[in-house]
């Protein structure tokens, strides 16, 4: 079985950009939304994804991949502001997504609500986080019939996850930010063991290469000293969490190496990060061995030695500008409003300071624009500030590099690779890059960069297999054999079985349905058997348990003589049984006026020159084997049957070879190197040509199918008597050998045609 289903894949955000993910999967009825974010660079309805260009009540799940503002801070507002509740659509996130999720939610409604750009309430924000379905990573989820997903870790923050779904049968893995290097306490992206017909995969950084983790520690920390050195602050821009985690790992380790760094404080300045601390503590099992182990010696890595959050009493970065030199993690990233801003607009005129970037910063944010080290920035408030602060760029972004995004894709083998969440420029760099990779190795995988909004349309030729179970699994099957069962479909799933086993694993009953019907008949019966035998050749006479007369018709239909003047026909109701009851039907009530019936009756004669009037097998055989004759005689003009001498010697018969049992000869020109022989014993056809066997093959088919009666061509039941079984009722392949050799010993067959 197949067909070429559509997968329909439409961006309402981070198509040829990076913010505001969400990815909408259509395929079968099905819609699967992945990841609803919002674009950092923007505020209010502009930072949404196009939320207005979908029907959110169709909508059967959410699945959203991490917690970070530009994968999951436009969920309250779908959730609540569109007509999602309408529908039956689920929304799912790993537990340790959820917990975060929550205080992210939480501080994103507080900043956003002092504004008249605030998308939702904390009441609202509040009603959605009840909905939202926690689940595990490698867990096998199924939120409505023909629709499941595996969560797989990704690495990049605490439980971040990638999602290998099944619609259908089609699998498309969806890798929102992923990092393929382990860090000090997040391990690695797996690859999926399921190879997926879809890669819908990130492309941050395109073709950039990335230094490695122990170069760019050292880098990070050497600088971060010579900053302290030359008696400055340094900043440290970050989220609250997510890199912010792996920094303070890295710092406490560095001043816990250097005694003359002891007195030079580190400060997280970040309520959420405060509170998100208890998070990462509860969920240690979920990150690599590392931290795993050192817990397990009551040695808490998230317990700092050297780092403490920095309480934000007014005008606490006025304090710490006047203070002595420090360290301070401040967020938010992108440096738009919060601590980050306000503590850059203090330092920045000072060049003892330092800036260090420390991640992917956003195309239309400060942190994208300072990188170019401009002479002034523009301040809150609109004033003019001079820029004499150190800038340095270290990414610690846990988004994979061209190599190790290059090499996932290679070991995903993905037929289709959907490019999201990176820059034009560098998407478009990416995609000729892979391009090349797999036109050298002559691999037909396609690369796809939609735009926002510009829907996808993938065509797959999907194999739907049925899983043999029950009684027809109890025997493997071997090459060339024929399996017949029901053919059970549930959820895009197909069962093959025995109708033995419906019930057993089904629940399922079964039930036959036997049709009469009755007619009034104004003929003999042995003129009703005349015009059955007529139609469909042969037919099976008895008596049933009630002594009535009965004539099975092609081993389906069963005509009785119920009463002097009646007919009853009765049969199991199938879609072929129907079909060859209606043919009944139809011969019987038409023999009153049948021409030949008025001829066959208007005196009383024996009827052997009617062609199946003749019940003897062996003459039923010659006439069939003359047929396919004349048949072939009429395609190929010279055409001759071969009987071999009755009585001849053992010897004769080996030199004689394939000779020595009846055959056809199609004669094909004077040389005879081409002739074919058609065996009437297996009606294999043998020629030293292959082109000629072939055809003669080909109108050897035609002539069986031709020369065959209705009854040879088709059975579908049983002989009248269960005891006997007729040879009459079998469809015909092969001449029955015994009557052709009783033939050539009797003289019957004429060897001229």
């Amino acid at each position: 079985m197949a067909d070429s289903p559509t997968l329909s894949v439409t961006l309402l955000g981070a198509g040829q950009e990076v913010g505001r993910s969400c990815c909408v999967l259509q395929y079968r009825g099905k819609t699967i939304v992945c990841d609803t974010g919002v674009h950092p660079a923007y505020s209010g309805m502009a930072s949404l994804p196009f939320v207005d260009e979908l029907d959110w009540s169709t909508v059967d799940a959410i699945l959203i991949t991490h917690f970070h503002l530009d994968h999951a801070a436009a969920l309250t507002y779908i959730m609540e502001k569109t007509n999602f509740r309408d529908g039956k659509g689920k929304v799912y996130m790993t537990h340790p997504t959820k917990a975060v999720h929550k205080f992210m939610m939480q501080d994103f409604v507080r900043t956003s609500s002092s504004t008249s750009d605030a998308l939702f309430t904390p009441l609202e924000m509040n009603m959605s986080l009840s909905s939202i379905i926690p689940v595990s990573a490698h867990q096998l989820i199924t939120p409505c019939p023909g629709v499941s997903f595996i969560p797989y870790h990704a690495g990049h923050v605490l439980g971040a996850c990638m999602f290998l779904i099944d619609i259908a049968g089609l699998k498309i893995l969806y890798t929102g930010d992923y990092s393929r290097e382990e860090d000090r306490h997040l391990v690695k992206a797996e690859v999926p063991p399921v190879r997926p017909d879809v890669l819908i995969v990130e492309s941050t950084y395109g073709v950039q290469s990335l230094e490695g983790r122990d170069e760019k520690e050292l880098r990070f920390t050497s600088l971060v000293h010579s900053i302290i050195r030359r008696g400055g602050h340094v900043l440290l821009p970050t989220f609250a969490l997510g890199r912010a985690q792996e920094l303070l790992l890295i710092l406490d380790e560095y001043w816990k190496k250097h005694p003359d760094l002891h007195n030079v404080p580190i400060y997280y300045a970040s309520n959420l990060a405060r509170k998100c601390m208890a998070v990462y503590q509860t969920y240690i099992h979920t990150m690599n061995s590392n931290i795993r182990s050192r817990f397990a010696k009551r040695d808490n890595p998230f317990v700092f030695k050297h780092i403490s959050n920095l309480p934000q009493p007014r005008g606490w970065e006025r304090k710490i500008a006047d203070g002595p030199p420090c360290v301070v993690l401040a967020s938010p990233g992108f440096l738009q409003t919060g601590p980050s801003r306000e503590l850059l607009e203090l330092w920045a005129p000072d060049s003892r300071n330092g800036l260090i970037i420390t991640g992917y910063s956003i195309e239309g944010t400060l942190a994208r624009d300072i990188m170019t080290e401009p002479d002034e920035i523009i301040g809150l408030k609109g004033n003019t500030i001079p820029r004499k602060i150190s800038v340095d760029y270290l990414s610690f972004s846990a988004h994979v590099d061209y190599s190790q995004n290059s090499e996932f894709i290679e070991l995903v083998k993905a037929q289709h690779v959907v490019l999201v969440h990176g820059e034009q420029t560098a998407m478009g760099r990416l995609k000729a890059a892979m391009t090349a990779k797999f036109k050298d190795r002559d691999e037909d995988v396609k690369i796809h960069t939609p735009r926002n909004l510009e829907t996808l349309e993938l065509s797959f030729r999907g194999e739907r297999v049925a899983k043999a179970i029950g009684t027809l699994a109890n025997k493997a099957p071997q090459e060339n054999d024929v399996i017949s069962g029901l053919l059970v479909s549930k959820d895009y799933s197909y069962t093959l079985l025995d109708p033995r086993d419906l019930k057993d694993f089904t629940g399922l009953s079964t039930c036959t349905v036997t049709q009469r019907q009755k007619i009034v008949l104004g003929v003999g019966w042995d003129l009703v058997r005349w015009h059955l035998e007529g139609m469909y050749g042969s037919v099976e006479e008895g008596l049933d348990k009630d002594d009535v007369k009965v004539i099975r018709v092609m081993g389906a239909v069963d005509v009785k003589h119920t009463a002097e003047h009646e007919l009853t026909l009765e049969w199991d109701s199938t879609a072929s049984n129907d079909m060859i009851a209606d043919s009944v039907l139809a011969l019987i009530t038409g023999i009153d006026k049948s021409p030949a019936s008025v001829k066959l009756t208007s005196q009383q004669h024996s009827h052997t020159h009617h062609p199946h009037s003749d019940h003897h097998e062996s003459d039923q055989s010659i006439t069939r084997i003359q047929r396919i004759a004349w048949f072939l005689d009429a395609h190929f003009d010279d055409v001759e049957l071969h009987m071999p001498e009755v009585g001849g010697t053992q010897d004769q018969d080996q030199d004689q070879g394939e000779k020595s049992e009846p055959a056809l000869i199609v004669r094909m020109d004077d040389s005879g190197e081409a002739d074919a022989y058609i065996n009437l014993i297996t009606l294999v056809v043998s020629c030293p040509s292959d082109t000629v066997r072939r055809r003669v093959e080909a109108v050897l088919d035609m002539a069986i199918t031709t020369v065959s009666s209705l009854a040879e061509s088709f059975a579908t039941g049983v002989s009248v008597s269960p005891e006997d079984t007729d040879p009459k009722q079998e469809k015909s392949n092969h001449m029955d050998a015994e009557i052709v050799k009783d033939t050539m010993a009797t003289g019957e067959a004429d060897a001229t045609l």
